[in-house]
């Protein structure tokens, strides 16, 4: 993953935000508090954004443009984030955040997780507190179901509410993904009277020999989007294609890139459709690594 020059000024330090895809979701049954048990493996990409960081002395915590069009500062995950980790350290320091966006909202592929899980890490480090991994994770569980996964970094079958991981070796890969331009609100899917909430559970085994890579949200989805349905029409020309997360993109993948690309080249103009490798571990891990404790580099 590469990001662009730093906002203007010193001090700002990027911090990778990868997308991932969900190769299988099934869900398997509703818990009392309503929320509703899953199956899945989360596959993290090279692809997505970047936050950039600057601590700040006087407890201020600032977002510096926008990360998303329509999110306010109040309701912006990032934003959350920061706040809750300096509650929860009882931190005296501050931060402006800004957001490199390449992720597209409501794509199912993590974008808003991905960006509080890299300011729950970065924050972590630049304020001094050093949190371990668990108790970062423990704490973006708060935020939403898929924040853990990003901030341990690894991709994961994961049970739960998508938040009991475990770290799973998946094959290179590369994938063809298009993006259907609907934003998917993922509280309408979860409550639509057609999903399927009783899916037979599923062992690794079962998913690696290939026979189910299902995902709850694709018959509900291509039912009520035509604009998905026809990007499962373009896709299935090509290859199998799949659908991620509660979102809207599809995808297909590939053994190889030349593959992909001589796939991604036979798509029909108009499309929005990209090419991202499979990642073996989050770039994130390696920013951790570059920037010691309570350290703020420019970027």
């Amino acid at each position: 993953m590469s990001h662009s020059a730093p906002p203007p000024g010193a001090g700002w330090t990027p911090w990778p935000a990868p997308a991932k895809l969900n190769l299988f979701l099934r869900i398997l049954g509703r818990r009392a508090d309503g929320y509703h048990r899953l199956q899945t493996v989360f596959r993290l990409l090279d692809f997505g954004d970047t936050v950039w960081l600057r601590p700040r002395a006087d407890g201020v915590i600032r977002r510096i443009g926008q990360s998303a069009p329509g999110v306010a500062e109040a309701d912006d995950l990032a934003v959350r984030a920061a706040k809750l980790l300096q509650s929860e350290a009882n931190c005296a320091q501050g931060a402006e955040i800004r957001i490199e966006k390449r992720i597209p909202a409501g794509a199912g592929l993590g974008g808003g997780s991905s960006d509080a899980a890299s300011v729950l890490v970065g924050l972590s480090r630049l304020w001094g507190l050093a949190w371990p991994p668990a108790r970062l994770a423990a704490l973006g569980l708060r935020l939403g179901a898929d924040v853990p996964v990003f901030v341990h970094g690894h991709n994961a079958w994961a049970e739960g509410i998508g938040e009991a991981l475990q770290p799973i070796e998946l094959a290179p890969a590369w994938y063809l993904l298009v993006h259907p331009g609907v934003h998917a609100a993922t509280a309408a899917l979860f409550a639509a009277a057609d999903l399927t909430r009783d899916a037979a559970p599923l062992t690794i085994a079962d998913f690696r020999s290939g026979t189910a890579l299902d995902n709850a949200f694709e018959p509900v989805l291509r039912r009520r989007e035509p604009a998905v349905e026809a990007a499962f029409a373009a896709l299935a020309r090509i290859g199998r294609p799949r659908l991620t997360g509660s979102g809207s993109v599809v995808f297909v993948e590939f053994a190889e890139r030349g593959s992909a690309e001589a796939a991604l080249a036979a798509l029909p103009a108009g499309l929005s459709a990209w090419l991202a490798r499979g990642a073996e571990r989050s770039p994130l891990l390696d920013a951790v690594a570059r920037y010691p404790t309570g350290a703020s580099p420019s970027g």
